[in-house]
């Protein structure tokens, strides 16, 4: 999936992001982009059935699927947000603001946060809206909602809480010195125990929910190159976590593990990819920029194995579910691989248009979102 590009935080004219914008695009996806691997007959080793399916928004944000007991949280870009019970694809409960969406949806079960085009931050209860608040950048990751608070992470390197219920701003943490440029797609924010942790410019770093004060920091890769699109290493997507190690990709430089308590750096691999990663007690698996899917074992990084079998299809980042792992790609397709070795166990189709997220797991069921708005849950047997 192509990366995006954007000065951060509104300082620098909007046309000259846009523009660098469309040119690293132009790097990566031009006349000259090799084809999507012709996939061969299905493999049909294991049976995958549909369950259930439903229907959203067109889907051109960043879309991160949460998920909070049996219940997923969607956001579209035309302002839909929905809550589903993954048992049954029933609505728990639906409502379209009256604004456009660019990042969301983050939610706990009880609020869901998701940010407007114009940079606001709303929160929801069971469908209402409660508040919105103004925020001071672009935002593209999606609110983290964890503890009744509202935890926000703009473009410009800043992290911002509110109280879920209120709306009022608890504190600000901002970053300063780093890199220039921020990518449009959806980073890294997340709870490890009582530590928030933020993916910035290449690392992963804990911060106190109470009060904002940073207590360690984990370098998984440091900025290199010449220019500012050559330096981007933001921690990008989903990470895999397993106890206190909490495993994560820096944008096409590298995979790396850091405990989330001490905060120091197990291993450092060096990938080039743009989708986060999952994983287990074993291994790390990630997709590469050109397709190729990567396991590494989770102790030491050691490479496990490699498959090529799904090259220059723009993979989602993987989903984990027994035996078998879970991706999506740019034609709708999702395919599970066996987790030992990498090889096809069977394809699915949903509705032709790109997935648009990495598929997540709630139910038994494996919930998979495209970019026009279809909503599938699929059940491995």
């Amino acid at each position: 999936m192509s990366a995006h590009v954007l000065r951060s935080g509104g300082r620098i004219n909007a046309w000259l992001g846009l523009l660098l914008s469309a040119l690293l695009v132009g790097c990566a996806g031009g006349a000259d982009k090799p084809k999507p691997t012709e996939l061969g007959p299905n493999a049909a080793l294991i049976n995958v059935r549909l369950a259930w399916s439903a229907r959203l928004g067109r889907v051109d944000l960043p879309l991160d699927v949460r998920v909070s007991g049996n219940t997923v949280t969607l956001a579209s870009s035309d302002g839909t947000v929905v809550a589903i019970d993954a048992a049954t694809g029933q609505d728990l409960w639906r409502t379209r603001l009256a604004t456009t969406l660019e990042a969301g949806a983050g939610s706990d079960g009880r609020y869901a946060a998701v940010v407007s085009s114009a940079n606001e931050l709303i929160v929801l209860e069971a469908g209402r809206e409660l508040w919105r608040e103004r925020l001071g950048a672009l935002t593209y990751t999606a609110p983290l909602v964890a503890g009744a608070r509202v935890f926000v992470m703009t473009a410009d390197r800043a992290i911002a809480a509110f109280d879920a219920q209120s709306g009022r701003r608890l504190w600000t943490y901002v970053r300063q010195g780093e890199q220039l440029l921020a990518l449009r797609q959806a980073g890294t924010l997340f709870a490890a125990g009582d530590t928030l942790v933020a993916g910035l410019s290449g690392r992963l770093v804990g911060l106190n929910p109470l009060n904002g004060s940073v207590r360690w920091e984990g370098v998984i890769a440091n900025p290199r190159g010449t220019n500012d699109v050559e330096r981007l290493v933001d921690i990008v997507g989903r990470v895999s976590r397993d106890g206190d190690v909490a495993c994560a990709r820096a944008f096409q430089a590298s995979v790396g593990c850091v405990n989330t308590v001490r905060g120091s750096l197990l291993w450092t691999k060096s990938a080039n990819g743009a989708q986060g990663v999952h994983g287990d007690g074993e291994m790390v698996v990630g997709t590469e920029a050109d397709g190729r899917v990567i396991a590494w074992r989770r102790t030491d990084g050691e490479r496990i194995w490699t498959s090529e079998r799904l090259k220059y299809r723009d993979l989602t980042a993987p989903q984990f579910l027994g035996r078998s792992i879970a991706i999506g790609d740019v034609q709708g397709f999702v395919h599970f691989l066996a987790r030992q070795d990498g090889a096809p166990l069977a394809r699915v189709a949903t509705d032709g248009s790109p997935i648009a997220a990495a598929p997540v797991l709630v139910a038994n069921t494996l919930v998979v979102v495209t970019r026009n708005g279809g909503v599938f849950g699929f059940r491995p047997d």
